[in-house]
């Protein structure tokens, strides 16, 4: 079994909301989905640990931007 722990940020406080959804549902859906996706790719059991957090202002700070890929 592979253990993959990913973060989902996101900038404000009501987009974790929407993210997460009525008692975890819709992370829960993400979740099942993207498992399923890693599993069929690596040929592996998944267990796949989801977090969402707030980072403020992200997509305007060219060294969040760096840190998280979008940037060289």
């Amino acid at each position: 079994m592979t253990r993959i722990r990913a973060i989902i940020y996101v900038a404000r406080d009501s987009q974790k909301g929407i993210i997460i959804g009525h008692q975890g549902q819709a992370l829960k859906g993400v979740g099942i989905d993207a498992r399923m996706d890693l599993e069929k790719f690596f040929g592996t059991q998944i267990f796949l640990d989801l977090y969402v957090k707030v980072n403020k202002d992200w997509k305007s700070d060219e060294r969040k931007l760096k840190r998280f890929g979008y940037l060289h």
